[in-house]
């Protein structure tokens, strides 16, 4: 496999992860507005002559965007006509692009027309979707010299199910996640892990619902991974990428619980908040790979 596309796979991406990172740096600043309601130029001008951090931050947020855009685009097509012949390549390149133009469309049409934080909190995941059709692509390249083999793995029934429910719950804990910052619902509860606010109750409001439904369904995906990670370590010692992978995902997946608590009691610490969506990230592209597997394997099941 030529080198360069290694490179270039490598680098996208990483780039992915910045436009990620990017994002919820956009939204955990309030720096949305940073160019007032005109996209792509800012204020209506190449260049702003009135420049403010948020401002800074929302015009770096595009261009990282617009050129990792562009190496989406030289990776899905080189990817196309170079490993074509294995049967997720195409539908990852096309994946790993439409998602990526469909977020910086969503993102565009929120600047210049506003968007409900319910429509908002897609954004992140619409990303990760391109992310995780990125990653895969990766791997799909360096599986070519046999770094990552998987073609002889055997997933049974009861792991095969739990990859793709889980897969799928992930998505919605990350909408959830979402939701919480579009709406501004961070400190709305200020003790952890219930939401007694001085004094014990059930949530009063919308706000404190979306904060305690995330708090519960990350529990929820937390206490899953635990088990599914059991199983791994007990069942899957002889086959090291799905054993090594649950252990992998379970510490991640730990990670993101401890920096999602530590917002809490930090008041929303910038460094903390963008490891949260860093380690998220990194989880779903796991998930992403077992499903990947999954499909693969599902001619071995009894």
């Amino acid at each position: 496999m030529q080198r360069s596309l290694k490179w270039l796979a490598v680098a996208t991406t990483i780039g992915m992860i910045f436009v990620l990172i990017g994002g919820a740096l956009v939204t955990k600043t309030g720096s949305g507005m940073g160019c007032g309601r005109t996209w792509p130029l800012c204020h209506g001008q190449v260049m702003p002559t009135h420049i403010t951090s948020q401002l800074i931050i929302e015009l770096a947020h595009r261009l990282v965007s617009g050129t990792v855009g562009i190496l989406v685009l030289i990776l899905s097509i080189w990817t196309w006509k170079t490993i074509g012949h294995i049967r997720e390549t195409k539908f990852l390149s096309f994946l790993s692009f439409f998602f990526l133009l469909l977020q910086g469309l969503i993102g565009a049409a929120a600047v210049k027309w506003g968007q409900s934080s319910f429509v908002l909190a897609l954004h992140f995941g619409i990303s990760l979707i391109s992310f995780a059709a990125v990653f895969l692509l990766t791997l799909l390249i360096f599986e070519i010299d046999k770094k990552f083999d998987a073609e002889k793995l055997f997933i049974d029934k009861k792991m095969g199910g739990h990859i793709f429910a889980v897969s799928i719950y992930s998505y919605l804990v990350i909408y959830s996640g979402a939701l919480v910052r579009h709406t501004k619902s961070s400190l709305v509860c200020r003790d952890w892990p219930l939401c007694l606010n001085d004094a014990p109750s059930l949530p009063t409001n919308m706000y404190e619902w979306i904060q305690m439904g995330h708090r519960t369904a990350a529990t929820i995906l937390f206490l899953w991974i635990l088990y599914i990670t059991y199983l791994a370590v007990r069942y899957y010692k002889d086959q090291k990428v799905i054993y090594w992978g649950w252990i992998i995902s379970f510490i991640l997946v730990a990670l993101q619980a401890c920096a999602g608590v530590l917002i809490i009691f930090s008041r929303l610490n910038l460094y903390i908040a963008l490891l949260h969506a860093f380690f998220i990230t990194c989880l779903f592209g796991m998930l992403s790979y077992f499903l990947l597997l999954l499909s693969r394997s599902k001619k071995n099941y009894s």
